[in-house]
């Protein structure tokens, strides 16, 4: 697959957005004006059977915000912003992929691993697998901001929670059980972090708790064919480049339930050579990550027309 390319000779990666970013209305001007977006939409209602299209576009927002919807949702936008921009921008390559959690599926399709057919039907049931496992296992998620990774880390050994998301210096998320997460964000506010939020989740994602799903993910990844990746994947668990069918196997399950490291896989990939970032699907919560891990890089944003129109000028 063609993929976009900004001016400059330097490398360039391509990320993809997770869980989070979705909001009513995402992509419905790209359905509009990119026939390559409206194909992507359309095939996604065909593969889910039910039309995700129309929950994008039209709500309601606590539907959409369920993680058996959110997640193929998101995936849906970030490929039709991907498709539509090559429609303006041909002649692009990315030195690298990289995806934040459910973005690392997103990733795949752009890598050309598997198809977005087969990748909209997994991670509809990657959703599914995780909302259940929230239910079996009851949990939540916490950002904890303005503390050090090291006293964080203590934090958790004693309260039994569990780093989820390495996101940026000094923005960490945690994740457990319901009495664990409590106690580790009363421990972080007494330690001097600035702000604790509860996550709007309905599970403890990337933790333990997230045991449940590896099962049924093993059993759906089966059934795909997975190629070798075209372009490096630098992947959440080890924030290094996977270039094989089979280390990304091994990655969508391993990520269940490990910790998702973005920092350190932004890091690397700057200290590959990367010096242009282009964030591509709803929202823009990875272009403010990445400029606060480095304020040497171009950050660049794909996610509607008007975006689509200035990175092609």
């Amino acid at each position: 697959m063609a993929e976009l390319e900004t001016k400059s000779k330097s490398k360039t990666a391509h990320v993809f957005p997770g869980q989070g970013s979705q909001s009513v209305g995402m992509g419905s001007k790209l359905y509009q004006s990119s026939p390559k977006a409206k194909e992507v939409f359309q095939e996604a209602d065909e593969a889910l059977q039910f039309s995700i299209s129309r929950l994008c576009f039209e709500g309601p927002e606590e539907e959409l915000r369920q993680t058996i919807n959110a997640q193929p949702a998101i995936m849906t936008v970030s490929i039709a912003c991907l498709r539509a921009a090559s429609e303006v921008n041909h002649s692009v390559s990315a030195a690298f992929v990289a995806g934040h959690s459910l973005g690392e599926y997103t990733a795949l399709v752009a890598a050309n691993v598997i198809g977005f057919a087969d990748a909209i039907r997994l991670v509809r049931e990657r959703g599914r697998l995780m909302q259940k496992a929230g239910e079996i296992k009851p949990g939540g998620m916490a950002a904890v901001i303005g503390i050090d990774e090291a006293t964080l880390r203590e934090i958790c050994c004693e309260s039994g929670a569990e780093i989820a998301n390495l996101n940026c210096s000094g923005q960490i998320v945690i994740s457990g059980s319901k009495e664990a997460l409590a106690r580790a964000m009363d421990s972080a506010k007494a330690r001097g972090a600035r702000s604790v939020i509860s996550l709007q989740v309905s599970g403890a994602f990337h933790s333990t708790l997230m045991q449940p799903t590896i099962e049924g993910m093993s059993e759906a990844i089966s059934r795909i064919s997975f190629r070798t990746p075209e372009i490096p994947i630098v992947v959440n668990c080890t924030a290094q480049p996977v270039t094989t069918a089979e280390g990304v196997k091994e990655e969508l399950l391993r990520q269940l339930c490990s910790c998702v490291q973005w920092q350190p896989s932004v890091e690397y990939m700057v200290g590959e050579g990367v010096s242009t970032f282009i964030e591509i699907g709803p929202g823009r919560v990875l272009s403010g990550l990445i400029k606060r891990i480095s304020d040497k890089v171009q950050v660049l944003n794909v996610s509607d027309p008007e975006s689509i129109k200035a990175l092609s000028l």
